[in-house]
């Protein structure tokens, strides 16, 4: 231990206006037990939610030659985060993972959009 680290001033955990442990605990259960119950009424509204491995623009002669089999380049790279949409606004950013014989994705980044 240095010497600045003893200059560095600490709480007083055993002070008479210190919260006890146990009320801070059961503080933060009480709070995320009564956002649960304030979402509960949108928990049954549908939303829309998809995943975009990436975009191609091609023309629509192009888009008719199409068959079983084309492959079609994407603007991503292998392993570059896919984009994930809720009612068509970005919310996170992840990677394609297989579970089981079934592909799902897995967010890796949430995205804050700004609030207007």
């Amino acid at each position: 231990m240095s010497d600045t680290d003893a200059q560095v001033p600490l709480p007083d955990l055993n002070a008479a206006d210190a919260p006890p442990v146990d009320d801070l605990a059961y503080n933060e259960d009480e709070n995320a037990s009564r956002i649960a119950a304030d979402l509960e009424a949108v928990f049954d509204v549908p939303v829309q939610v998809s995943a975009v491995l990436g975009r191609s623009k091609m023309d629509v002669g192009e888009l008719l030659k199409l068959g079983p089999g084309t492959v079609l380049e994407l603007d991503r790279r292998v392993g570059e985060a896919i984009d994930i949409y809720v009612n068509n606004r970005l919310v996170a950013r992840g990677e394609v993972v297989l579970v089981e014989d079934k592909l799902g994705v897995t967010m890796t980044e949430i995205i804050k959009a700004e609030r207007s």
